[in-house]
């Protein structure tokens, strides 16, 4: 069972399966904006002016308020979150997020005016920021207020439950799971357009949509106690027995009664843990930007996320509508467009998935970032031409290329992004770490999403230039500063940047290959013992 990597056992899968429904109300969150935007209801609910009428700059306006207040409570969720999972315990922040995204789902879909749903918004967006990262920070083996802004530990959760060689697959579950959100929002919205188009005067097309955003984040509070905590994560809490028998339970092969494997990866663990706490006294709050090999992970996790959102996918999945108005689309089938458009992701997340192990992350990136930026020269090129005409062939054609920019990016980017930032930075700073990349993911949300709307009416085609530009620039930095991490434990990556890996379990030596062995005789008799004992 599995992609690139054997996968050891259901128990395994279904754990990083049902941790990532917080993925799906993540995403369902972020998209469920560009389905409101094509229900006329919405508009007139309101009173905004809708595309093409006058009035619509300021419509514009209130669009991009819309996203940008929704990824700045996300911000302030995860900045809430690392001081609540710690003080209020983990358990009781991912019911606090939930409540809260509960709260803020219900307000927007209950808003009377502009800035009461300004304001549920913004409330979702924090609800999204504390659900999201509550369970897997809770789960995760960096929990503490030292640890700084801890944004989403999702991919981190599912990579340190997995094993080595199927760690690609079991993180791409993100994105998959990312993928069923996107697809949820816009068939749902496309789906309940059809009461407007009866010739219903009803709110319930925009309304029931945004209210249930808060369903996949609710899901997963119901059954998270039922979630093994991360290894490494009890490693760290002393808790060595707990730790041991949750990894065998996880990694547990067929045919494998002796834990072998899972025996050798504990022992891996053990001993980076040693060798983590012998420098912990020297670790401070900003220990991410102490080392120059922590630097550049750091930098890269920036990089990634804003050359990522700078290719412009939040732009079409939010916008779609108004992109596909302005190619002489309406009705209805700018919904059923955006909705295929957004179904399209799932099977590009099932690709990176069932091949990422066994391509490398640096080949999906390289092929991605390639064919998204052919893709947005080509929509820059036939939107300069047709967008506004009367040239259905043309329209036809920029439509295309909105659609193989979805195939590029949901095949080479949408998971992997997750799974890289989740791999390159060592134990004692995995937590400081994935904060800075996933602020830059949401702060670069904040800057596009803004941005969109308003430069769509403004500049039309010519936004896409802004897309393209650092899209170009991706390439060659992926190429030169992205190092490899396929198929490497989460310890051994570390010698990518040359930091210190206590014991290699990948390319062991054969003083390391005897230390294990040894290691394993001396688990076997301490079993032994721990059952005579029993007797």
């Amino acid at each position: 069972m599995g992609g690139g990597g054997f996968i050891p056992n259901a128990f395994n899968f279904w754990v990083v399966v049902y941790v990532a429904l917080g993925s799906t109300a993540c995403s369902y969150g972020l998209a469920i904006i560009g389905s409101t935007l094509g229900q006329p209801s919405f508009y007139k609910s309101l009173g905004l002016a809708v595309q093409g009428e006058p009035g619509y700059d300021r419509t514009a306006n209130l669009i991009s308020a819309f996203n940008g207040v929704s990824s700045a409570g996300s911000c302030l969720g995860a900045i809430y979150n690392s001081w609540s999972a710690d003080a209020l315990s983990r358990k009781h922040t991912i019911q606090i997020g939930a409540v809260v995204l509960s709260i803020g789902a219900a307000l927007c879909a209950g808003s009377i005016n502009v800035g009461m749903f300004i304001f549920a918004r913004f409330l979702a967006g924090v609800g999204i920021g504390l659900s999201l990262c509550s369970f897997s920070v809770w789960k995760c083996i960096d929990c503490s207020p030292s640890q700084g802004i801890l944004v989403t530990c999702i991919p981190m959760y599912q990579a340190e439950v997995s094993t080595p060689e199927s760690r690609g697959f079991m993180v791409s579950m993100h994105g998959i799971m990312f993928a069923v959100g996107y697809s949820l929002s816009a068939f749902i919205g496309l789906g309940v357009y059809f009461i407007t188009a009866s010739g219903s005067p009803s709110s319930f097309p925009w309304r029931f949509p945004l209210a249930f955003q808060a369903a996949p984040a609710l899901l997963m509070l119901a059954g998270s106690s039922f979630l093994p905590y991360s290894p490494r994560w009890l490693l760290q809490k002393g808790r060595h027995e707990e730790a041991e028998s949750v990894l065998k339970r996880l990694h547990t092969r067929k045919g494998d009664e002796s834990h072998e494997t899972a025996i050798k990866e504990f022992y891996q663990m053990k001993k980076q843990l040693e060798h983590d706490r012998r420098i912990r006294a020297k670790i401070s709050r900003f220990e991410i930007f102490k080392t120059a090999a922590n630097r550049k992970r750091a930098l890269i996790g920036a990089l990634m996320m804003w050359f990522n959102m700078f290719t412009g996918v939040l732009i079409i999945a939010n916008y779609a509508v108004i992109i596909f108005g302005q190619l002489g689309i309406s009705g209805w089938l700018p919904l059923l467009l955006l909705a295929i458009w957004t179904t399209v992701s799932f099977p590009g997340n099932i690709i990176t998935a069932l091949y990422i192990d066994k391509l490398g992350r640096r080949a999906f990136m390289l092929v991605g970032s390639t064919g998204i930026l052919v893709s947005l020269i080509m929509e820059c090129v036939l939107q300069a031409l047709y967008a506004g005409g009367t040239n259905k062939s043309g329209q036809r054609a920029a439509i295309f290329f909105i659609y193989l920019f979805i195939v590029f990016w949901s095949s080479c980017f949408d998971a992997t992004q997750f799974l890289y930032l989740s791999e390159i930075f060592p134990t004692e700073v995995r937590g400081q770490g994935t904060a800075v990349g996933m602020f830059n993911w949401f702060a670069a949300q904040i800057v596009i999403l803004c941005a969109g709307p308003v430069a769509l009416n403004n500049i039309t085609w010519r936004f896409f230039l802004v897309l393209i530009v650092p899209t170009a620039l991706y390439i060659p930095v992926i190429y030169f500063f992205f190092p490899e991490t396929n198929k490497r434990s989460l310890e051994d990556i570390n010698a990518q940047f040359g930091d210190e890996v206590a014991v290699h379990f990948s390319g062991a030596t054969e003083a390391e290959i005897e230390e294990y062995r040894n290691a394993m005789q001396l688990e076997g008799k301490a079993a032994v013992l721990h059952t005579e004992i029993k007797v």
